[in-house]
């Protein structure tokens, strides 16, 4: 072999390194802008009950926002998705099991379930997302600071805070706002 022909496989050599070094640094890169994406401004994520029905359905797929809430207070009706509070830990949820349900109630709100219908200050809320009316009473409660009242828009099945308590704001991952499965229903939440 020529020294042309070691100076052509050196090249050569160097060439194909240089390629993976590159291709090794963007994967790095778009490894590390996904789990940035991922822990602080969104995330994807699956239904896997009927508690939200007719809003959303088992098995559908959801984009859930997460910087919103860092600039203003959640509010009512929003749908969010929260890592389940400490009551539903004692009941064996882990803490990485994310539940989604309807704001209703706001911190230093009072609610009620009446007949089917929910209260909230002692008004009847006029609810158009629910599957059917709660089929349980459920007595008057003042929500307390920095925390949140939630329910499943399927009343009847639906494990919420009439259930375990009040939401603590902290444990609010973010606000669903798209839905981008199934193909047929993709659209704002």
């Amino acid at each position: 072999m020529t020294s042309q022909e070691n100076q052509v496989e050196k090249n050569r050599t160097n060439s194909l390194w240089q390629n993976i070094k590159e291709n090794i640094s963007l994967i790095a890169i778009a490894l590390i802008l996904a789990f940035l994406i991922r822990t602080f401004i969104a995330e994807p994520r699956y239904i896997p009950s009927e508690s939200m029905v007719p809003t959303l359905f088992a098995g559908d797929r959801l984009v859930v926002e997460k910087v919103s809430y860092r600039l203003q207070e959640p509010k009512f009706g929003d749908i969010i998705v929260f890592e389940p509070p400490a009551e539903l830990q004692r009941r064996g949820y882990g803490k990485d099991q994310a539940f989604i349900k309807r704001i209703i109630g706001q911190p230093g709100q009072k609610i009620a379930v009446k007949n089917g219908v929910v209260y909230l200050d002692g008004k009847p809320l006029q609810e158009n997302y629910i599957a059917e009316p709660a089929n349980q009473p459920f007595a008057e409660v003042q929500i307390p600071p920095h925390q949140y009242f939630v329910m499943g828009d399927n009343r009847n099945d639906s494990n919420d805070s009439r259930y375990w308590g009040f939401l603590p704001q902290e444990n609010i991952i973010g606000h669903a706002v798209f839905r981008f499965w199934p193909l047929n229903r993709m659209g704002r939440i």
